[in-house]
């Protein structure tokens, strides 16, 4: 009987395709499945090794077959893509992730829990809220300003804006809707306020959260996506690793032994990214002499402020990775 020592497999919503290799490299197996089969097919065969390009499905999927007994590794999709031969389809995809995991420099993701994904959804569906907010502010400062009324800039200041809305020039059809826009808001805000009481509940029970919090740059919400998203920081050979996984750090362009390093490369979790550099801009804001770093201070005196903020979310990246790695809280000689 051939044995299979290992197996690509490349994921869909309803077809998944199946590339598995034996000992001496050659293809003994290569089957399209229908996503009911999938699960009753690996649990037919015999404890091997399975790749799968890490998506928004793959976790769960790597969950079940680790459950029948098979050992599985998720790779970025960025790593496998130059092993696809020319034309791009499913089986070459599956060949392709069945190549790449066969490499000995290849990276891997680490498969989460359950338990962890339902806690970055708390994160995500904070971030939609938010990104619905605003496209309601927006619509309701653009809607008023088509009968004069303006207002000042800010969360804060909406309500003011919609207090000219009641009476003077706006007509009584126009002051429905901004009464529906208005409930829309007010609805948005609880649920806002809702998921918010739910991060700061998990932030107090979480020592490594409350650890992160310590950083000056990082608050509660920052501190507890760290900690969601990087369960392990193992992972990392070194902070330096952990900033360049963030995207936090230049592209590379150089050749012929001259370095150019350009734009931050903005690769990995885009999330985590910009809470670090918002804080960073947070500081860079009330920056003073003798309740500032000297480091910092140097920076600015040269630098960009914009410039200025993602060095700082780069450093305070690399210092959140070595509190979660020894497990202390922050010392002030780190960012001097």
């Amino acid at each position: 009987m051939i044995e299979v020592i290992r197996i690509g497999l490349d994921t869909s919503k309803h077809v998944f395709q199946i590339h598995g290799v034996d000992a001496t490299e050659r293809p003994v197996l290569r089957k399209k499945l229908r996503r009911g089969q999938v699960e009753s097919f690996f649990a037919r065969l015999a404890p091997t090794l399975i790749g799968l390009e890490a998506c928004g499905g793959a976790h769960h999927w790597a969950r079940v077959l680790q459950g029948l007994g098979h050992e599985v590794r998720l790779l970025p999709p960025q790593y496998v893509k130059p092993y696809v031969k020319r034309g791009k389809n499913d089986a070459a995809d599956a060949e392709a992730i069945c190549e790449a995991m066969s490499r000995p420099s290849m990276r891997f993701v680490p498969v989460r829990t359950a338990e962890n994904q339902a806690e970055l959804m708390l994160h995500r569906a904070r971030d939609l809220l938010l990104k619905q907010r605003t496209m309601l502010m927006n619509a309701i400062r653009g809607h008023a300003a088509e009968f004069g009324l303006t207002g000042a800039k800010g969360v804060g200041k909406i309500a003011a804006l919609l207090a000219q809305t009641v009476g003077g020039p706006v007509p009584e059809l126009a002051r429905e809707v901004f009464a529906r826009l208005t409930e829309q808001l007010a609805s948005l805000e609880r649920q806002i306020q809702q998921l918010e009481r739910k991060l700061l509940a998990w932030h107090r029970a979480s020592d490594r959260s409350r650890r992160l919090a310590t950083i000056p740059g990082i608050g509660p919400i920052g501190a507890t996506a760290l900690t969601m998203a990087v369960p392990d920081p193992a992972v990392f050979a070194s902070g330096r690793h952990f900033a360049a996984w963030l995207g936090l750090t230049p592209k590379d362009h150089s050749t012929a032994g001259r370095q150019r390093l350009g734009v931050i490369t903005r690769a990995g979790d885009e999330t985590l990214r910009r809470l670090l550099v918002n804080g960073a801009m947070a500081m860079i804001k009330t920056a003073r002499p003798g309740r500032t770093s000297s480091w910092l201070l140097g920076l600015l005196a040269r630098k960009p402020k914009k410039l200025a903020a993602v060095a700082l979310a780069n450093k305070n990246a690399r210092i959140a990775w070595a509190i979660m790695m020894r497990n202390e809280g922050f010392r002030r000689s780190m960012s001097a």
